[in-house]
């Protein structure tokens, strides 16, 4: 079994099986926040110069909870970076420079202020009744989650117009900033141009909890559709209520299920067009992310 190694920057320790020379970090300033537990194989490290803050991924480090090897894991980040590049978007995070390093590979972005809506690696502070980032999002007024459900929207339009699909597209890709309610998008790195077929199975990227039918079964098409339903599943965790036993089973059962219509906070017109989104048989979903935002938006518009 092999042992991982702690290692510290500027005060802050994180794992790995290897012992990398990060000293060119220094030239973005100090680190001030460092995230190892990526399954990506990645290490992602906020760094600051006093003027300046960025957000640095770094591939091939060999972390400690990845589920694939650091070989796998550059070749991933430099095939993301032209993804970043082919979809810059305003609600995108922008790729500020990406270069190769001594066994591995780094992608530098701006610094997106804000909470992850699924920080998993801040876990354990959020054990003593502090509301984590995506229940304190869930509280919020209607209307400000409708403005960041418009961002979701404007973005999987503009991806499925360049002729891509979203991979492993959840609320650990969403960044809020509750200071200024704005939502910024972090991470696509394993988005693909279409045709997409899965040509995993029931392990295709995705976590359980929004996963479409189609991504868990081999050779299925993976398509706009397949968009659609997992934008419609952000929206029933954006506006609906689901007990600690009801989210649990949806991983364990590996089945996303719509919340209820009484546990839905919007009102019945918007609730039946979301259920659509989400319907097991892509062939009854909406055609287009546009046709579903525009049954949406209409729906919404009723119920004000």
């Amino acid at each position: 079994m092999r042992q991982a190694q702690r290692h510290t920057l500027d005060g802050i320790s994180f794992r790995l099986f290897s012992d990398p020379d990060l000293s060119w970090l220094q030239r973005y300033g100090k680190a001030f926040v460092i995230i190892d537990q990526t399954g990506s194989g990645c290490v992602c490290f906020g760094m600051d110069d006093g003027i300046t803050k960025r957000f640095v991924k770094v591939a091939g480090l060999d972390t400690i909870h990845a589920e694939i090897d650091p070989e796998r894991s550059i070749e991933t980040l430099k095939k993301a970076v032209d993804v970043y590049k082919s979809l810059e978007h305003p609600h995108l995070i922008t790729l500020l420079d990406n270069f190769s390093i001594d066994h591995g590979y780094a992608a530098v972005f701006e610094w997106a202020c804000g909470s992850c809506l699924f920080e998993h690696w801040n876990f354990d502070q959020y054990r003593n009744g502090k509301p984590d980032p995506r229940k304190r999002f869930r509280m919020l007024p209607a209307e400000k989650k409708l403005c960041a459900a418009e961002v979701l929207f404007s973005f999987l339009e503009h991806v499925a117009q360049r002729g891509y699909v979203a991979v492993d597209f959840y609320d650990g890709s969403l960044i809020y900033d509750f200071e200024k309610d704005t939502l910024k998008i972090c991470d696509i790195d394993l988005f693909e141009k279409e045709p997409l077929i899965n040509t995993i199975g029931k392990d295709f990227w995705g976590t359980k909890r929004l996963k479409a039918p189609e991504e868990y079964e081999k050779g299925a098409v993976i398509d706009e559709r397949t968009n659609e339903f997992t934008l419609g599943a952000l929206l029933f965790d954006f506006f609906g209520q689901y007990t600690t036993e009801q989210i649990r089973a949806r991983y364990q059962n590996a089945r996303f299920v719509p919340c209820a219509l009484k546990d839905w906070s919007l009102g019945p017109h918007s609730y039946k067009v979301v259920c659509q989104a989400v319907d097991p048989d892509p062939d009854r979903r909406y055609k287009t992310i546009a046709l579903f935002h525009e049954a949406f938006k209409n729906a919404v518009e009723k119920e004000r």
